[in-house]
């Protein structure tokens, strides 16, 4: 980990769950006692991310999140991160109506996303039946019993990758809260969340990455006390047998979906509900995101394959600037 302190400004960087993260925490005017809490509130924010990682991770065989995949029609116990993620996962599902499905691991695994994408790309062997669309799931009913921390996933394995980041944003934000700080920024691989102010400007500015893959780039927001998640293609995606695929996976037909889409981008008072609605609303495609955002009353931006930036009403005031 970098650190970098001033009387009442602590930044720090670490990497976890395949992404770099960084936190930023400001106290404001001169109160001591707050600022000496800043340095060791920051640290154990970092923490959350490694461990949500190593418990939640589809990658070791060994973290909680697999050991549950593998006895997927047993009760299991696990950790408190990977029990609260499930359940989150689980209310997603319900509150999209399927729409969100983490049950896509063997989808991924049938394309050759096998490993983590800093280890090796995803390869798939040629010839093989992993363009094959699959039939729709029934809807998924996992079981918890709180008491003991014990889990039942069901029949099919469970990615928690996207919703895990949003949670580890979220639960990182609030070991900073339980030390009194009011005005920070926790950012994991584009996921965001903005706490009160920074001391130099009336919000946080999030610049929207260009998935074109340009250094500037194409959209920035001004937010207070607000998050951000944004669903790309942008690094993950890879071919087989000649055509490109990528792992936002569409849960009805087990294939890559949001024809016409490259990236969505959500605003939301929650990042691991902004992640969910990115990746609904990613899969709804280029002809329906407009509609579906509108209707749904989502602050939402995205880019479509020809380049294009589109804007739901909802975003308001919070964009200041565009490339176009």
């Amino acid at each position: 980990m970098l650190l970098a302190e001033t009387s009442a400004d602590v930044t720090a960087r670490s990497s976890a769950m395949a992404c770099d993260i960084s936190i930023r925490a400001v106290v404001k005017g001169r109160d001591d006692v707050a600022a000496a809490r800043v340095p060791a509130a920051v640290d154990e924010a970092l923490q959350v991310f490694t461990d949500v990682d190593r418990t939640c991770t589809r990658f070791d065989p060994a973290s909680d999140l697999m050991r549950a995949n593998a006895h997927g029609e047993e009760f299991v116990p696990v950790g408190r991160y990977c029990f609260d993620a499930l359940v989150e996962a689980y209310a997603a599902h319900r509150r999209t109506q399927g729409r969100f499905d983490p049950r896509v691991l063997d989808d991924l695994v049938r394309l050759g996303y096998a490993e983590s994408y800093r280890r090796r790309p995803p390869h798939a062997r040629e010839g093989s039946r992993a363009l094959a669309p699959r039939l729709p799931r029934v809807q998924w009913e996992p079981k918890f019993r709180g008491s003991t921390g014990e889990v039942k996933v069901g029949a099919h394995p469970v990615d928690l990758g996207g919703i895990g980041k949003g949670l580890a944003v979220g639960w990182a934000a609030e070991r900073l809260r339980t030390a009194a700080l009011r005005d920070f920024f926790v950012e994991a691989g584009g996921d965001c969340l903005c706490a009160g102010q920074p001391p130099d400007a009336p919000g946080w500015r999030v610049s929207v990455e260009d998935p074109s893959g340009g250094s500037d780039p194409i959209a920035v927001l001004e937010l207070r006390d607000e998050a951000v998640a944004t669903s790309s293609i942008r690094i993950r995606s890879w071919q087989v047998d000649g055509r490109q695929v990528h792992h936002l996976i569409d849960p009805f037909t087990g294939m890559p979906g949001g024809a016409g889409l490259v990236a969505v981008t959500v605003i939301d008072v929650d990042p691991a509900q902004a992640e969910v609605w990115s990746k609904v609303l990613f899969l709804t495609g280029r002809a329906g995101i407009a509609t579906t955002a509108a209707l749904l009353h989502l602050p939402a931006l995205w880019v479509d394959s020809d380049g294009t930036l589109g804007v739901s009403r909802d975003v308001g005031r919070r964009l200041i600037w565009t490339a176009a």
